[in-house]
């Protein structure tokens, strides 16, 4: 299959499950997630990183959805939040998302949150876990 953009080589046999294969047969397939290839994925984990705000966050986001179809889910823990361990980041499977990705970008998110704490403050305060105390 031909597509218009660079696509991420495929994963060793047996180092992931990404469903790679079966995503490029099916004709109809949303092919935006290979457009992340490792020089991309490390620009994106390297932009991760660096996030100084919530607004960055969620602008990142927004990207990710709509130019790689990747979608997060980042909410506080229902146990409270004492680190930034306490704020779930889970990354939608889907065919075509390496093992490695879906691992890589939420470590990159809490990396930005422990050099800037006030993004993990803002995501509890979305999700009023305090009740307004």
């Amino acid at each position: 299959m031909n597509a218009p953009f660079p696509l991420r080589t495929e994963c060793p046999p047996g180092a992931c499950i990404c469903g790679r294969e079966a995503l490029l047969s099916d004709p109809d397939a949303d092919l935006r997630v290979l457009r992340l290839t490792r020089a991309e994925e490390k620009r994106l984990v390297e932009r991760l990183e660096n996030l100084a705000s919530l607004a960055e966050l969620r602008r990142m986001e927004g990207l990710m959805q709509a130019q790689l179809n990747i979608v997060l889910t980042i909410t506080p823990s229902a146990r409270g939040v004492k680190t930034v361990r306490g704020i779930n980041i889970q990354v939608q499977e889907q065919p075509g998302l390496c093992r490695k990705i879906r691992q890589s970008i939420p470590a990159a998110i809490r990396r930005s949150m422990e050099q800037h704490p006030e993004i993990a403050y803002a995501i509890v305060d979305e999700h009023d876990l305090l009740g307004g105390i």
